[in-house]
């Protein structure tokens, strides 16, 4: 943003009106922290949260229309609802999220509700095992997922690199996550 050099190591903030996510150094990042300001940019926190025993079930993800079993959902301040992706072979695909069925899975765990507009998102992972995960990670790590499984995607599913990559990804999540338990909604 500055034109200071930034290393691999850095932050990222949202552009709200393109949805665009950009590098910054570290003062750039500190400058659109104020979760309250009205500003055009805001920094994406470093928050990762785990919901224990939180699943949806196969009618509720029915009702939210994503075709797979792998989805990031936000809130997008600008346009004012929630939208949901998912990963596929050409990058992040958009759903068209019915409100009322997010709304209905909200309502039966309202700690979903503390996730910060814009900036962090529910990642969503279905598996006929365990039940699945759900996370609150920052919006930049969704993408930083999708980015690497359109590199490795094959086939119909992604192939078994692809989901060697989300395993792989999930487990990273997992040791940086804390109990979203008790957790106040800003």
């Amino acid at each position: 943003m500055c034109a200071e050099p930034i290393g691999v190591s850095h932050s990222h903030v949202v552009n709200l009106d393109s949805r665009a996510l950009m590098c910054g150094c570290r003062a750039c990042y500190l400058l659109f922290t104020d979760e309250d300001a009205q500003l055009r940019y805001r920094a994406v926190p470093e928050r990762y949260l785990h919901f224990t025993g939180l699943t949806v079930d196969g009618r509720a993800w029915d009702e939210l229309q994503i075709p797979v079993g792998l989805a990031f959902l936000f809130r997008n301040s600008v346009q004012d609802r929630t939208i949901a992706f998912y990963p596929g072979p050409a990058g992040a695909t958009e759903s068209e999220l019915p409100l009322d069925a997010w709304e209905a899975v909200v309502e039966s765990s309202p700690e979903l509700a503390e996730l910060r507009p814009d900036v962090e998102a529910l990642l969503i992972r279905r598996s006929a095992g365990s039940g699945g995960s759900c996370h609150l990670v920052p919006i930049d790590a969704c993408y930083e997922l999708v980015g690497q499984l359109r590199t490795l995607w094959r086939g119909f599913d992604g192939g078994t690199e692809a989901h060697a990559a989300m395993d792989a990804f999930f487990t990273r999540v997992a040791d940086r996550s804390r109990p979203a338990a008790g957790i106040v909604a800003p």
